[in-house]
């Protein structure tokens, strides 16, 4: 299936802990290129994120991030840091005993100590599973995104495929009619200047007219290359790079039909040709 390498997901949860946000985005580019934003207590899981956007993605640059935020604890759920509370009340009644007049330190004095009073601890394991499975959640709906704007990549491609079909199919009938063309004109020519020929001559001037103009090797490359880009179109694995070489081959054969071109009717169906594919390359460029 078509993935586009523009997308964007957001999930957040709630747990009894705190949140958690993920985000990620990410747009064209022609490798792999994460880059990923995770705070000190998540570090452990990097790899981990490296590897899960490895597995998912295979090109595009994309931009991966982590935000938490631990939930405030009610009121009472507060507990005395014994060892720091200990050490505070012995130094006060050292500086007592010293007889320098310093009051002891009160109960409040205490309380109002940084890091007297210490709330739960959170069980860092438990955020870092939290945060590995809701990243996994967010890829799932990061995926889908791409997959639902590459559908919409790969139904404007098969337009423009149709329309080059068309193109191709209206040249090949319209050769013969356009070959009988030019000798009707290359007659009335040597007509209006009573100029005779040997014999023989204006048969070979026919052949070589019809050998300049023959494109039917390259109407056959095209028809085969749009098969081509319909069948890559249908797998399931990262296609951009082969359509954009499809692509080049594409235009390639639009050039030589240009330069074969003995009339502008032909010209134009080439110009036109060659407007169809840089639109689907444009887009290509979005695609996987």
């Amino acid at each position: 299936m078509v993935a586009s390498m523009t997308a964007f997901a957001r999930k957040q949860a709630e747990y009894d802990w705190g949140t958690l946000v993920w985000e990620i985005r990410s747009v064209n580019h022609r490798y792999l290129e994460p880059g990923i934003r995770i705070p000190d207590s998540l570090k452990p899981i990097e790899p981990a994120v490296r590897e899960s956007l490895r597995k998912a993605i295979s090109r595009g640059k994309v931009d991966c991030q982590v935000r938490f935020q631990v939930r405030h604890q009610d009121s009472g759920h507060e507990e005395l840091n014994m060892a720091l509370v200990e050490r505070l009340a012995s130094l006060s009644r050292q500086i007592t005993d010293l007889g320098t007049g310093a009051a002891p330190l009160s109960a409040a004095d205490i309380l109002r100590w940084p890091g007297a009073l210490q709330e739960e601890e959170i069980d860092l394991d438990t955020m870092q599973k939290d945060a590995l499975d809701l990243l996994a959640e967010t890829l799932g709906e990061f995926s889908s995104a791409r997959r639902r704007e590459g559908e919409e990549l790969r139904q404007m491609i098969q337009q423009r495929l149709d329309a080059i079909r068309v193109i191709v199919q209206n040249v090949r009938e319209r050769l013969p009619e356009i070959l009988a063309r030019q000798q009707d004109n290359i007659r009335a020519r040597l007509a209006a200047f009573q100029i005779e020929l040997e014999p023989g001559r204006l048969e070979q001037e026919v052949v070589l007219l019809a050998q300049k103009s023959d494109v039917d090797e390259e109407l056959d490359r095209l028809n085969t290359h749009l098969g081509e880009v319909e069948r890559v179109l249908g797998t399931n694995e990262a296609i951009g790079r082969r359509l954009d070489f499809l692509m080049q081959e594409l235009n390639r054969e639009a050039n030589t039909l240009s330069s074969k071109s003995i009339v502008a009717e032909t010209t134009l169906n080439a110009v036109e040709l060659k407007v169809l594919i840089e639109q689907m390359r444009e887009q290509i460029q979005n695609i996987e």
